[in-house]
């Protein structure tokens, strides 16, 4: 265990935001587990590298092969094939160049692929379920960049190809477009209740809408339940979210300025959402991996097993100088 317990700033409903429910036809009995967002974290991955040595953008786990995938913008210099020149990192931001990592469960980069025009990278989520019958590993990351700021403006689907440069317009990319003129969107997968949380932006605002899995992925767009993303007003960058049950949970926060542990903390804010109504239940600021330098909250995913001895809320960190970036990931237990 490393890090100190944070102060908890609520555990009661925040005032929930105005929820749109729609025809709930999900199972009564929803699995899940509520996650402690006050433990001080369980370090399960300290400090490795990623292919480049940007930002790990957000991270997924692919339980049943035992990987973790990790998406990183494109650094400077690099020249994919097909390309006639290089870029620099600000021209793949705003491209919404990608690089997605296959890792082991422990952390080393054992493959990768290259997505152009897809996005920032702040979600991403494993659907292993086809692999089961032979199919490939389909990924759900957003895609469709919007060129005035680098984020999707629409979901894709697609499988893995080690390294394979893959283009958000590729037709081995199914879209979806639940919210036509939206941005900033981004999904995360409950396999075990067949669910999908979608958040996507509209002028000034951010909304959240919860679906039945199968349903999306047929391209009926109908939502269990719609509300405006909590924390908005707090000026704090979003950085992830995950899904399991009936409990939503978001990160927001940004990295240190300086480049060492002893200068003042920042702010790594964690909500956990309940679905059912919409409202915030515990809002709580971590202080899991605070010995990092930089430390910059990066990615929320959730680890149920049978390699985790629990169901974890796992956290990622980006940490180092910047040229040099590291991440690790955090794991927080149940209630």
């Amino acid at each position: 265990m490393l890090g100190l317990s944070g102060v908890v700033l609520a555990t009661a409903a925040l005032g929930g935001p105005k929820a749109l429910a729609a025809g709930r036809d999900n199972p009564p009995d929803v699995l899940g587990d509520r996650f402690n967002l006050a433990d001080p974290g369980a370090r399960l991955i300290h400090e490795k590298t990623l292919h480049h040595a940007t930002v790990m953008q957000s991270f997924a786990f692919d339980e049943l092969h035992g990987h973790v995938y990790a998406l990183q913008v494109v650094p400077s210099e690099i020249q994919l094939p097909g390309e006639s020149r290089t870029y620099s990192h600000a021209e793949r931001q705003a491209a919404g160049d990608l690089c997605l990592n296959r890792l082991s469960m422990r952390g080393e980069v054992l493959g990768r692929m290259y997505l152009k025009g897809f996005g920032h990278g702040t979600a991403i989520s494993v659907d292993s379920s086809r692999s089961i019958r032979g199919g490939s590993v389909m990924l759900w990351v957003e895609c469709d960049a919007n060129p005035a700021s680098g984020f999707g403006r629409a979901i894709g689907r697609f499988p893995y190809a080690e390294n394979a440069v893959l283009d958000s317009a590729d037709r081995r990319v199914t879209v979806y477009r639940p919210h036509p003129g939206s941005t900033a969107n981004c999904a995360a997968l409950d396999l075990n209740n067949r669910r999908l949380l979608l958040r996507h932006g509209l002028p000034e605002r951010r909304r959240y809408a919860l679906y039945n899995l199968d349903t999306f992925t047929a391209g009926v767009f109908r939502p269990l339940i719609d509300f405006a993303q909590p924390g908005m007003d707090l000026g704090l960058p979003f950085q992830g979210m995950a899904l399991d049950g009936d409990y939503a949970y978001q990160l927001m926060g940004s990295g240190r300025d300086a480049s060492s542990s002893s200068e003042s903390d920042n702010t790594v804010l964690l909500h956990c959402i309940d679905l059912r109504t919409g409202a915030v239940v515990q809002e709580h600021k971590s202080q899991a991996g605070h010995l990092l330098t930089h430390r910059e909250p990066e990615g929320l995913a959730v680890l149920h097993g049978p390699r985790a001895s629990e169901p974890q809320l796992c956290m990622g960190f980006a940490s180092g100088p910047e040229g040099g970036r590291k991440f690790s990931l955090y794991g927080l237990p149940t209630l």
